[in-house]
């Protein structure tokens, strides 16, 4: 049998210790980990999109249609 299956998940003590001793081993470098999670997710929804930065947004139509709409009755 398998002595693992017993255990079951850990509990709301269990992972506050857990996230206590992340905090004392990686609390120096959590904030640039995090900075370059958000980028790696900025980057990855971009990618998605199909949009880089090298790209420049289309130009907004213009609303100099008015002189074929004046013959309108």
């Amino acid at each position: 049998m398998n002595l693992l299956a017993f255990w079951g998940a850990p509990g709301p003590i269990e992972l506050l210790i857990i996230a206590v001793i992340v905090l004392l081993l990686f609390g120096n470098r959590l904030p640039s980990v995090m900075r370059n999670l958000g980028r790696g997710i900025v980057e990855f929804k971009r990618g998605l999109s199909g949009t880089t930065d090298e790209e420049t947004p289309p130009a907004p139509p213009s609303s100099s249609n008015s002189t074929s709409d004046s013959s309108k009755p």
